[in-house]
């Protein structure tokens, strides 16, 4: 569990719901990332409500005696945010808001505030921007809660609804706007693109905090920020790496996550152009956490969405240090043998099967068999570069560790 100080995050409950999708321990699986994503945000989760239901409230999404169980408790804590794991509707959010009395976030509108807290250049900023007022527009009418008496009918008519519409029509120019100026540093970006020639581009993919950043530190020599938290790259950043006498492009991507705001994907359509436009995919996973593979699943579910599934990839399942399976005592003969008991011989049998050699098992914080994947990706990209310039002859060298 990690150490929070409390005076400086922002006390926050979180909410799900298990129902026919979603079981308990998935529900569980994707509150523990909900906290971690409430974390990075900021905040501290002081307690979690789970409610059983199989048609969601239309009003509050959740029943009313569990809203009101939840209400009295964020009255007695002094709570400043309850965090949703499910997208609210407007009127939810605005149903919610009415009854307990503080900030009502999603899963999505939580992500949307850690991307705009990462975002470091003007491209980053305008895509976030974009995608908050994408997602703002529907919403709207929840801002004006101050001009209920002119929403309408008998003695009821006045300026709140030209209001409104003056703000949604502000809120529209403000993204045909962004748009424009995404589209002009796209074509920009494109041009940078094109302007560096025929080198072979690798490009690092994976579920956010797995180490693609890290791992782009190590086989780059190059200082990407890195941090233990959710989302801590949001910008592409391309770096040249020679391994042996071969020079390629590597470029570390933007983590992806289950459930991805819709929004993201679109504005981030232009920064994931390094993926679409890759000739390798690195697909990082970290083999240490216990939803590894469903990670692997969001994550090419991303890419069958960009178009980019049937891409040339190799699995790198990272930080091998901390996996750690659960144990069955040897006078245990009652215990299955499950997934969870997997040793990583077990997964790389698994794997190796699945993929073949297309497999390695590595760490890259404390640099783990990274000559087997320096090998692997020098040999990969030479097949590459030799399709593209076949009368140029690459020969490996003898000691590929020492570049």
């Amino acid at each position: 569990m990690l150490e929070k100080k409390t005076f400086d995050y922002e006390k926050s409950i979180l909410i799900g719901v298990i129902n026919s999708k979603q079981n308990e321990t998935t529900v569980n699986e994707y509150l523990d990332e909900l906290e971690f994503l409430t974390y990075t945000a900021g905040g501290e989760v002081l307690k979690r409500f789970v409610q059983r239901m199989e048609i969601p409230n239309p009003k509050t999404l959740i029943g009313s005696g569990k809203m009101e169980e939840v209400a009295i408790y964020v009255k007695d804590h002094e709570i400043g945010a309850a965090i949703f794991d499910d997208e609210l509707t407007p009127a939810q959010q605005r149903n919610i808001e009415k009854i307990l009395r503080c900030k009502i976030i999603d899963r999505t509108s939580l992500i949307l505030d850690i991307f705009a807290q990462r975002a470091q250049t003007s491209y980053a900023r305008t895509q976030v921007e974009l995608a908050q007022y994408q997602y703002l527009l529907p919403r709207l009418t929840g801002l004006w809660t101050h001009l209920e008496r002119q929403k309408g009918g008998i003695g009821m008519r006045g300026p709140g609804e030209t209001e409104i519409e003056t703000d949604r029509r502000i809120v529209r120019d403000r993204i045909a706007l962004l748009k424009k100026k995404l589209s002009k540093i796209d074509r920009q970006m494109e041009t940078q693109r094109g302007n560096r020639g025929a080198l072979v581009r690798v490009a690092l993919v994976g579920y956010t905090n797995v180490g693609k950043s890290t791992l782009m530190n190590v086989i780059s020599k190059s200082e990407v920020f890195a941090e233990n938290k959710l989302f801590a790259t949001l910008d592409t950043t391309v770096r040249k790496v020679v391994l042996g006498n071969l020079p390629f492009l590597l470029s570390d991507t933007v983590g992806f996550i289950r459930k991805l705001p819709t929004q993201l994907v679109e504005s981030f359509k232009s920064t994931l152009d390094e993926v679409r436009e890759a000739d390798l995919l690195l697909h990082v996973v970290d083999i240490s956490h216990p939803n590894f593979e469903e990670h692997i699943d969001s994550v090419h579910k991303i890419l069958d969405e960009i178009k980019s599934a049937d891409k040339k990839t190799i699995m790198v399942f990272n930080k091998i240090d901390q996996y750690e399976p659960e144990v069955i005592d040897e006078d245990d003969l009652v215990t299955e043998k499950t997934k969870i008991h997997f040793t990583l011989e077990d997964w790389k049998r698994t794997w190796y099967s699945k993929v073949g050699d297309r497999a390695l098992f590595i760490s890259a914080l404390n640099k783990e068999n990274l000559d087997d994947f320096r090998k692997r990706v020098y040999d990969e990209v030479r097949d590459i570069h030799v399709t593209r310039f076949p009368y140029n002859n690459f020969l490996y060298p003898e000691h590929l560790d020492e570049y």
